[in-house]
């Protein structure tokens, strides 16, 4: 059936016998009506159970941290399915609920079916995030789940069902982003895995609130905790690894705090960086010799510090082209009163940081944010902001101008050269209150624009479905292990460069999404692969899925 969808698919991609939407009018008619417009679906749709992390109050940094989620096709039939990581929920020092990990299958809708019972992927550890990717070269979406104790390694059996590594690989503690990627070019997903905080579980249930926050006594951390080494892992092939970390050139010499990471080739030379968000320390960025051994250049690229000269607290991580000159910019999440950072990339490993220039200072300064993606929401040809926001203190609540606890998420739409906020005309889905974390981007309705899964703490998560005006067509290029794709149409270039990891804590569909304003052909699609070779093709028709394969 796989095989069948893909020559569908591919003979769809050449064209088709069904009138092509008159892009130009639906363009001009969405110019007078409200910008973006999201609405909240979950219920409907079949997501109600709620997501774990401690007690309410929140005594100990854990218990801010949210959990993860998955966006991908998990069981290989061209729809999107849905893994929600799960944490454990807690009464004082007494563990009540071990929340177990759960899998939605997609129906193509936009609706979900709860099918983790029997499914092998319904863990019960203290679930933190997760990364997806075919580890072991047969084919199918595996995945990988950070945890606060033993990572776990699950393998997908490619009939839905999933089955524990016989080793997995990871960090046994508090780990939080993780990465997928092939790091050394011999065409196998290599592993990358933030390590957080270094505590025990006695720590954490037995934690009493220890720092002072606006006269009130809140959680300690990061500040005051020891910070937990990254780790790397290279697969040796049929989804074995072993650790490699020192030998790879990823030693974590500062023990910083890292959150997430995100791994992509940026500077256009054909292999995969990697640059990490670290909570309250300069950010790494590690630049790929080609042959999987890395240098750290954060520092010396511009990419570690805000303009200012001061380290953030990186919570989450985006990268698109956001000026649209062919190389992918950064976006950087951090703590509550102070901005989202957008890095504007110069070439050759050289980013500005460009936050105050592209209007992103004032709308994201007061929230806690978390993750975040740079898409094209309303297909303008132009990228759009995401960001989930939460408080890590309850206390919140009792701070007037804090945002409190409970905060709504961002969405900011993109002009050429600037960012306007819309999330008060954006549709009840941006009213939703919730302490929200990780999302994950894709089209779970397969209606050619980009849905919204966002996990929440303490809550069902939340489903948002795009129902913005359209001003323009797409194109989803499903190009697995290309480094990026361009595209020609109308007069106009646009670049998206495939990366892994990304979001908070969370994993994406991989295909690459375009939006292009109002064309109704592409003149030209080019894809480059790691290898430097590229395959053309002219003449395509827009509004569907292109699968190219070397």
């Amino acid at each position: 059936m796989r095989r069948i969808a893909a020559l569908l698919l591919a003979l769809a991609a050449c064209g088709g016998d069904g009138e092509q939407p008159d892009v130009a009018r639906q363009a001009a008619a969405a110019s007078s009506e409200r910008p973006l417009w999201f609405v909240d679906i979950a219920a409907e749709a079949g997501l109600s159970e709620p997501t774990w992390c401690g007690r309410p109050e929140k005594p100990h940094l854990l218990e801010s941290n949210g959990t993860g989620l998955a966006l991908r096709d998990l069981t290989g039939d061209g729809v999107l399915d849905l893994y929600l990581v799960n944490g454990w929920r807690l009464e004082g020092s007494t563990v009540v609920e071990r929340g177990r990990n759960r899998l939605y299958r997609g129906r193509g809708d936009g609706s979900f079916e709860d099918v983790s019972a029997g499914s092998g992927a319904d863990d019960d550890g203290w679930g933190c995030g997760v990364e997806a990717g075919d580890v072991d070269g047969d084919g199918d979406e595996d995945l990988f789940v950070t945890n606060f104790g033993p990572d776990l390694l699950l393998l997908n059996r490619g009939d839905g069902t999933f089955e524990r590594a016989p080793q997995s690989p990871g960090i046994d503690g508090w780990s939080a982003g993780s990465v997928l990627f092939d790091a050394d070019g011999d065409r196998d997903l290599d592993l990358f895995v933030s390590g957080y905080i270094d505590c025990t579980l006695d720590e954490v249930l037995n934690a009493k609130p220890e720092l002072v926050w606006r006269d009130m006594q809140v959680m300690l951390g990061p500040f005051g905790l020891d910070g937990l080494a990254n780790r790397y892992f290279e697969n040796e092939g049929g989804g074995r690894f072993r650790e490699a970390t020192d030998e790879a050139g990823l030693t974590d010499v500062g023990l910083f705090f890292s959150f997430n990471a995100i791994a992509l080739d940026l500077d256009d030379d054909l292999d995969i960086d990697l640059y990490v968000a670290n909570d309250s320390n300069p950010n790494y960025l590690y630049r790929n010799d080609g042959r999987g051994h890395f240098e750290e250049v954060g520092l010396w690229s511009g990419a570690a510090l805000d303009q200012g000269g001061q380290a953030q607290a990186g919570m989450g991580l985006a990268s698109g082209d956001v000026d649209r000159d062919g190389r992918p910019d950064l976006l950087v999440t951090n703590f509550a009163n102070d901005s989202a950072t957008l890095y504007i990339n110069r070439g050759e490993l050289s980013f500005v940081d460009s936050t105050r220039r592209w209007g992103l200072k004032e709308p994201t300064f007061l929230p806690l944010k978390w993750g975040t993606t740079l898409s094209d929401f309303d297909l303008d040809g132009w990228l759009d902001i995401y960001i989930a926001n939460g408080h890590i203190y309850p206390q919140a609540d009792q701070v007037e101008g804090s945002g409190g606890f409970r905060q709504k998420n961002l969405l900011l739409r993109g002009q050429e050269g600037r960012f306007v906020d819309v999330s008060a005309q954006a549709g009840p889905g941006l009213a939703v209150l919730g302490v929200s974390h990780a999302l994950g981007v894709g089209d779970i309705d397969s209606d050619g624009d980009l849905d919204l899964a966002v996990s929440n703490i303490d809550q069902p998560p939340t489903l948002l479905r795009n129902d913005s005006p359209r001003r323009g067509a797409w194109l989803l290029v499903d190009a697995p292990t290309a480094l990026r794709a361009e595209v020609r149409a109308g007069g106009q270039r646009w670049v998206e460069h495939a990366y892994a990891g990304g979001g908070f804590q969370s994993a994406s569909d991989p295909r690459l999404h375009f939006g292009l304003g109002p064309v109704s052909k592409v003149d030209e699609l080019v894809v480059v692969w790691p290898d430097g070779e590229r395959t053309v093709l002219t003449d395509v028709a827009v509004d569907r899925v292109v699968p190219v394969r070397r």
